[in-house]
């Protein structure tokens, strides 16, 4: 068996498509090796834990939906989706069969009947096995590189292959693409001394790379059991409910602790599994991947699809499970890691990134908010003196109080910061909320009371009561009075989306940032299902939250009070973009008062910044590399012809080299390795600001901020302050 690099010559008229069938249907003349095994069966405390579940989730959930026919049809399409996301394995035929029971899903659950799961279980693993053999015999035969086929990279969508011959010409089109990319990947790294591992020689070739890929799918489907297809499986009904809800088997709960706490260590970097790859949530303030400043760097939606330990070749980590992916990532401090990275940016896959990492310890003092003082034009000219405050989350120790050693709370970081700012004279403050996920809700009500007497925070409804409850500052001194802008953008979430949503009803602060904030406007609760802790848990939604205007969070978000471009936005992120996500809804608006109409402000800063960013060669730059990424994310198709792809990974670099211009410093020269890089929204957001200035005094006339007890010292009033919410 040789690998061919130019390929036998095809036509377009399914020769090799003919080929490749022809040889997987010797190959298949074997049995495939899993059938030898006793296929997988429920376990009987699987039959209680159904019950159970189908009985108390739908009364713990907020929307209060019964367990019917319309909850079975999703949480089917849920369970293939889980098993087979683009559709690429099942043949309809395989379906078909199951389509008459669909419907009686509900009541089989009630009764503890899942044998379904483990029958359509069976099937996938059959087609797994199958798919491996066809890949095998395609890789044998070679490919022709001169082909004007294509691939269309994006089936989630798309219905499942009709029968065997629209499935091998579907995967011979999908082993040529990853072929290909392998190949011109490879050819970049080449010519980049930076980014090739210095073990290249020792990498494996395009087909061992590809084989072992699907010969590792199978492997781990023959390593997983019964209770991995039982949570899949309850799990599949509860995201028939809303995305975040979820059944969790009492060996799930090490997943789901990765996924919840900063626990990677290693790179500085939250993951979670999608489509079998480990696909990056969220950067770490402080570690390792965030103090990175190479072309390169890891940034959040990259998908991880490989791990190299040093110099050492990587591992393909396709459908790992994440634990097993987190231990091959860690490693002792000071070592490297280089992972091969599917870029967020080019999500067809058509190129990959080389990530090298130094391991290291993420600081909590590191992820903490931080302050510095700057200074940025007015429209006339005149400096002004800021002070930005970067709040990673809303963090605390919700077990020891102000007077412990171990204290934490990003309000009260933030109030000390603010005493600071206000000693130095600054004229206006940037809360920048940036890549905010959320956090402590105790948290985003103290944090809104910072800039505000008193007054509701944010509705919350919850499932057993039609009407919302109030969460109030009651704290009347006011930390900071001045001229105030929030910038957010669509990785800004849940907490930060209240605190961004109540200032912008106030009328206390212009927001500023992408087209919309990531739109989370959900409660979770961990609730056990039985006494026994065998029987597992739910991740059930519990609870919705509303501004103090009335609306939802839900979907929509924050809409900033001027939008600057992002190339977020040109990304499918957000709640709108999850499977059965809530609707947005509202309640009726409560009760406050207005710190003052800004809106005449806005539409002058709005047109300001316009004016400003249109003479902005830089900014001219950045608007092209958003351009580029929403072309990119429009193609559907990727060439299987290797000079056509060799072109597409040329334009690719061009969109590289767009975002280093727009970072490049202005002089041209080497940035050191310690130094930031430009931050284009968050200097324009910094003129925002200092043109607000002027204009806030006029826009809150009237308005006097309260005192509080003058006689306590500053530390004594914030201690009676945190005192009082907890």
């Amino acid at each position: 068996m040789q690998t061919m690099t130019t390929g036998i010559p095809r036509g377009r008229d399914g020769t090799s498509v003919l080929a490749c069938a022809m040889a997987v249907a010797v190959v298949l003349l074997t049995p495939p090796a899993h059938c030898a095994e006793a296929p997988l069966r429920p376990e009987p405390t699987h039959i209680q834990v159904a019950k159970k579940f189908a009985r108390q989730f739908p009364e713990e959930h907020l929307l209060r939906l019964p367990l019917d026919d319309r909850i079975a049809g999703r949480a089917w399409t849920n369970f293939l989706d889980s098993l087979d996301p683009e559709h690429m394995y099942f043949l309809r035929k395989d379906l078909e069969p199951f389509n008459t029971e669909v419907p009686r899903l509900d009541d089989r659950l009630r009764e503890g009947d899942v044998d379904i799961a483990f029958s359509i279980y069976e099937i996938y693993k059959m087609r797994v096995t199958n798919r491996y053999q066809f890949v095998s015999a395609c890789l044998d035969l070679g490919f022709d590189l001169a082909t004007q086929d294509t691939y269309r990279w994006k089936r989630r969508d798309l219905p499942w292959p009709a029968d065997e011959a629209e499935a091998d010409d579907l995967w011979r089109r999908k082993i040529q693409n990853e072929y290909v990319q392998i190949m011109v990947t490879r050819e970049l790294a080449a010519a980049s001394a930076t980014n090739a591992p210095a073990a290249t020689n020792a990498l494996p070739s395009p087909r061992d790379v590809i084989i072992n890929r699907y010969r590792q799918l199978a492997t781990v489907l023959e390593d997983n059991d019964a209770e991995w297809i039982f949570q899949r499986y309850l799990s599949a009904f509860a995201e028939a409910y809303d995305p975040h809800s979820a059944y969790m088997s009492p060996s799930s709960m090490e997943d789901f602790d990765i996924e919840m706490k900063l626990s990677l260590v290693g790179i500085g970097a939250l993951l979670t599994s999608e489509d079998g790859a480990a696909k990056v949530l969220r950067i770490i303030p402080g570690g390792p991947a965030d103090r990175d400043r190479s072309d390169n760097r890891l940034r959040p939606n990259d998908k991880i699809i490989a791990v190299a330990d040093g110099d050492k070749p990587p591992v393909d980590i396709l459908h790992w499970p994440l634990s097993k992916v987190v231990k091959l990532i860690r490693g002792p401090k000071g070592t490297k890691v280089v992972l091969t990275v599917v870029p967020a940016s080019d999500p067809t896959g058509s190129t990959t990134k080389l990530v090298p990492l130094i391991r290291d310890e993420v600081k909590l003092e590191e992820q903490a908010a931080k302050s510095e003082i700057l200074t940025a034009p007015d429209s006339t000219g005149t400096q002004r003196k800021l002070g930005v405050i970067t709040l990673p989350a809303f963090y605390a120790n919700m077990k020891a109080s102000p007077d412990d050693s171990d204290f934490v709370s990003s309000a009260y970081d933030v109030a000390v910061i603010l005493e600071g700012m206000k000693a130095r004279g600054v004229e206006g403050v940037l809360l920048d909320l940036r890549n905010n996920g959320g956090g402590s809700l105790r948290e985003a009500i103290m944090m809104i009371g910072l800039f505000i007497r008193t007054g509701i925070a944010v509705q919350v409804r919850e499932a057993r009561s039609r009407e919302p409850r109030g969460i109030y500052d009651t704290d009347p001194d006011i930390r900071y009075a001045g001229p105030l802008v929030v910038l957010v953008n669509r990785l800004s979430a849940s907490a930060s989306e209240i605190v961004a949503g109540a200032l912008q009803d106030y009328g206390r602060a212009v927001i500023v940032g992408d087209a919309k904030t990531h739109g989370k406007g959900s409660v979770q609760t961990i609730l056990d299902l039985g006494r026994d802790k065998k029987m597992g848990s739910i991740r059930v939604t519990t609870a919705s939250y509303y501004r103090i205007s009335g609306g939802s969070t839900q979907l929509k978000g924050i809409v900033p009070d001027i939008v600057i471009p992002s190339p977020l936005d040109a990304i499918d992120l957000g709640e709108e973009n999850l499977p059965n996500a809530m609707e947005w809804d509202a309640v009726p608006p409560a009760r406050y008062r207005p710190v003052a109409d800004l809106s005449p402000a806005v539409k002058i800063l709005r047109r300001q910044s316009a004016d400003r960013l249109a003479k902005d060669e830089k900014f001219a730059a950045y608007l092209r590399m958003i351009k580029r990424l929403e072309e990119i994310r429009a193609a559907e198709e990727l060439p299987l012809n290797l000079d056509k792809r060799r072109e597409l990974a040329r334009a690719e670099q061009e969109f590289s080299a767009l975002e280093n211009e727009v970072e490049t410093r202005e002089d041209g020269g080497e940035e050191p390795k310690d130094k930031k890089r430009p931050d284009l929204v968050l200097e324009e957001t910094l003129r925002i600001l200092a043109d607000f200035i002027p204009l806030y005094t006029q826009a809150t006339a009237g308005y006097a901020p309260a005192s509080g007890d003058e006689k306590k010292t500053f530390s004594e009033k914030i201690g009676d302050w945190i005192r009082s919410v907890q």
